[in-house]
């Protein structure tokens, strides 16, 4: 969204952050160096551009082979500092994103969560003797100098299209993407054509270190609560409450439209900490529909409302995964990476 009347304010944030990038590229202000390869999956705007798909896909491709961690800040949670995310954990003590994480994957690699990212770092490495780290949204965290960064850019909004804010929705200006070495232009058409491969290349202009790929969403072909599943042509019989919290719910919605035309939307602002009024709105709703009915929310979302005993067998939820155009490729500069940082 863009603000034009907000674009002297957007003058100062650019001067601001300018001058805090610079200071890190002449060194004055000190990044933090690890000798465990680490890879930063983040964005330069605001609002869902597809990081955390990502950080499940590198998560998953890494923890095959080596021992990986993954760190993010907790958005969300209630506490403060450095924790592990286990079977104790819930998303008020640990964020909803790395309780996503952590209900997907269990055990499959170390999640982490700290505000302050070099001793968060410094801490998950040492103590779980890591082999390689992502770090969940910290491309402006310039404290911890990542060895390999990932820009996710939303294709339907473009960082190259964008402003800084306040007026756009950038947190940097767009000569911050210098600083990945893979950019993914994410959330794109399932039957994406050359041309707009071509026409996305030469706006986003990649130095020769750099590469970029394409990347979209694909859904699960059932939905599930906390007992059982739905095959996701079933969906047509039911009339669908859909409860959304995340930045950008449209892709969900369009898909969702393949297989129902019942649907009620619900939809609230990212991370929303759901409250008993607002379970009640919910439970009122539910009980307009039809006899046959269910609720159904995003993984990140399930995470929340399954804390409330009255949704726990009433909420289904929709996994998601990413769908990388040349895999290979992408997983080779991946893997080379690690291998020759190791």
């Amino acid at each position: 969204m863009k603000r034009w009347y907000l674009y002297p304010f957007s003058l100062l944030y650019h001067l601001g952050t300018g001058i805090r990038n610079t200071l890190y590229n002449v060194g004055i202000k000190k990044s933090t160096r690890f000798r465990t390869p680490i890879i930063n999956v983040g964005n330069l705007s605001v609002g869902g551009s597809g990081k955390s798909p990502m950080v499940m896909y590198l998560a998953d491709l890494l923890s095959r082979n080596y021992r990986t961690g993954v760190l993010s800040r907790g958005y969300g949670r209630v506490t403060k500092g450095y924790a592990i995310v286990n079977y104790e954990s819930n998303y008020k003590m640990v964020g909803d994103e790395a309780m996503q994480l952590f209900e997907r994957f269990r055990n499959r690699f170390v999640i982490g969560v700290s505000e302050e990212r070099v001793p968060g770092a410094k801490k998950i490495i040492e103590d779980m003797d890591l082999e390689v780290l992502v770090l969940d949204d910290a491309y402006q965290h310039r404290a911890i100098k990542a060895g390999f960064n990932i820009l996710m850019t939303d294709y339907n909004d473009p960082y190259f299209k964008d402003h800084i804010l306040p007026a756009g929705d950038l947190r940097e200006s767009r000569s911050g993407a210098s600083r990945a070495q893979i950019i993914v232009v994410s959330k794109c058409p399932a039957e994406l054509t050359d041309e707009k491969r071509q026409y996305y290349i030469s706006r986003i202009r990649p130095q020769h270190y750099q590469k970029v790929f394409f990347s979209s969403i694909s859904y699960d072909e059932q939905v599930f609560s906390l007992s059982k599943s739905i095959p996701d042509n079933n969906l047509a019989y039911y009339d669908i409450l859909l409860i959304t919290g995340i930045a950008n719910p449209k892709p969900l919605t369009e898909h969702l439209a393949k297989f129902s035309q019942r649907v009620t939307h619900l939809k609230f602002k990212d991370h929303h900490d759901f409250s008993e009024d607002d379970i009640k709105k919910i439970l009122s709703e539910y009980k307009k529909l039809g006899e046959y009915r269910l609720i159904l929310t995003t993984e990140k979302d399930f995470v929340r409302l399954k804390t409330f005993d009255m949704l726990r067998d009433l909420v289904f939820y929709w996994p998601i995964n990413v769908n990388i155009d040349k895999r290979e490729d992408f997983n080779q500069a991946i893997l080379n990476y690690i291998r020759s940082s190791s």
